[in-house]
């Protein structure tokens, strides 16, 4: 009978590839990305209407260790409420939100509403202008009918 050789079964029971009797350690394979979540974190952003409200927020608050439990609740780093006091002092706090997206509207100009009446009233004073020249041609050749001067207003169907 031949004994059995307790080196070489230690080796076995630990598996191929060990070192010293060792087993390596078994990482678990990443799951597949989900092409519709980013790896990446988004750094959060606060419009200046949020930030003047967190900042009107901790200047209201009188009350030891009250400013501390705004910055846990909306988790922020008091050196970030440090610096948007300085943004709101220098009056740049308005000009850090993010631009709005798409085509711009453009502001409207200011002789935009006076043209428009200038050229209604222009228009108005050609049918004026018009009216007039008809009545004078009428006084200078009353033989010439009526009709001809005022179209529109000769009777339909009749002649």
């Amino acid at each position: 009978m031949v004994m059995p050789n307790r080196v070489v079964e230690a080796q076995a029971a630990a598996g191929a590839g060990t070192e010293e009797g060792r087993r390596p350690t078994v990482v678990p394979a990443p799951a597949a990305a989900n092409p519709e979540l980013s790896n990446r974190p988004k750094r959060r952003t606060f419009t200046a209407g949020e930030k003047l409200r967190i900042l009107e927020e901790t200047d209201r608050a009188a009350g030891t260790g009250d400013i501390g439990a705004i910055l846990r609740r909306e988790g922020l780093y008091s050196t970030t409420l440090t610096d948007w006091r300085r943004q709101r002092a220098a009056g740049t706090l308005g000009a850090l939100t993010p631009a709005r997206r798409g085509p711009k509207v453009s502001p409207p100009h200011p002789l935009t509403a006076e043209l428009a009446k200038a050229r209604q009233e222009n228009a108005q004073l050609r049918q004026r202008l018009e009216r007039a020249e008809a009545i004078i041609d009428l006084q200078k050749n009353p033989r010439r009918p009526a009709a001809r001067l005022w179209p529109e207003k000769r009777p339909r169907g009749r002649i």
